[in-house]
């Protein structure tokens, strides 16, 4: 299978992802007008599924590094194939209801919130799992996304207020999403070996660890996705048929170039976590808040019946996230 061995790919990898992640809800906004998130969700669904199969099939199939991708799964103890699976499991779950945030609250509130919180509890707890970097720098940059998340929200609440109680329940399915989100990334990486060029018996490699973490994903969207449906935090329930008879091949497209979108996002930040560590390809990857916010601010307008004194805030906001994230690449290196 292709690794990383450098620890400047590495990071280059982690900013792939950083990109993915917080890149991919677009689509959802493209979409949003047309049909509801939830029915958006179900393509988003198959497109990480099919991402991490061809990702599997050949980048985790290649050359003679590590166990090939069959090989890996044939090998994998149980506890780590179902580490991996609950990991999509809480995956998806947290990301339902940030999907359902960024669709009350746009992409530039429910991604600092709700992300945000996720990069600050995973890097924590990744940290425990596999100590690596150094732990003053690392956290400092944690502090600094904190930080931003603070004044983004502090920007928030200078909008207008019409959109008041609507704006509260956003808020807060960020901060549920956030916790379930911090986890996650733990659980995946319970089930991953430690050395990817020498891996564990019982333990997988990064590409069959998301193949089966996509699965769970896919899977349990029957549970959760279905919930949302019947019970939509806004609006009436959305009918299932409505998938069939409202969808067309564009709108299935865009949800799947969404889940592939964020899928090569996950898939690169697994085999980067060998070099980096997983706090470290973790803190990293979740600086898509940052992409997201400039998505939110500068494409889709959302700041832009704010009152004065907002763009100081956000202004303020991308500073500390730049000071966090520098500080957390650093941490390795020093």
């Amino acid at each position: 299978m292709v690794v990383i061995q450098s620890y400047p790919l590495a990071v280059l990898m982690c900013v792939v992802t950083m990109l993915c992640w917080g890149s991919w809800a677009n689509t959802q906004k493209m979409a949003s007008k047309e049909w509801k998130f939830q029915l958006f969700y179900w393509d988003y669904c198959i497109g990480v599924v099919l991402l991490s199969l061809i990702a599997a099939l050949t980048m985790g199939s290649m050359g003679s590094i590590g166990r090939g991708f069959m090989a890996d799964l044939k090998q994998a103890a149980g506890a780590a194939l179902g580490f991996a699976f609950l990991g999509g499991v809480v995956f998806n779950l947290a990301n339902i209801l940030l999907v359902a945030a960024i669709d009350i609250a746009g992409m530039s509130v429910a991604f600092p919130i709700g992300i945000g919180i996720a990069l600050v509890e995973g890097v924590i707890i990744n940290y425990i799992l596999k100590p690596q970097g150094n732990p003053i720098l690392l956290f400092i940059g944690v502090a600094g996304i904190a930080v931003a998340i603070v004044i983004d929200a502090l920007a928030y609440k200078k909008l207008a207020g019409g959109q008041q109680k609507t704006t509260a329940k956003g808020i807060v399915i960020s901060v549920v999403a956030g916790v379930l989100m911090g986890l996650f990334y733990y659980l995946v990486q319970r089930g991953v070996a430690n050395n990817f060029l020498n891996p564990e018996a019982g333990k997988m490699g990064p590409y069959a660890a998301v193949f089966i973490f996509s699965l769970g994903v896919f899977l349990s969207s029957f549970i959760w996705n279905t919930i949302v449906m019947a019970k939509p935090f806004v609006g009436e329930p959305v009918p299932i048929g409505d998938y069939f008879s409202k969808g067309n091949f564009r709108l299935h497209i865009i949800g799947i170039v969404g889940g592939v979108i964020w899928g090569i996002g996950m898939s690169v930040n697994n085999v980067a976590a060998g070099t980096a560590g997983p706090a470290i390809s973790y803190g990293l990857g979740q600086g898509a808040t940052m992409i997201a916010a400039l998505w939110g601010v500068f494409i889709w307008r959302e700041f832009k019946s704010a009152p004065v004194g907002t763009n100081k805030l956000l202004t303020l906001m991308f500073v500390f996230y730049v000071i966090g994230l520098g500080l957390i690449i650093t941490a390795r290196i020093v």
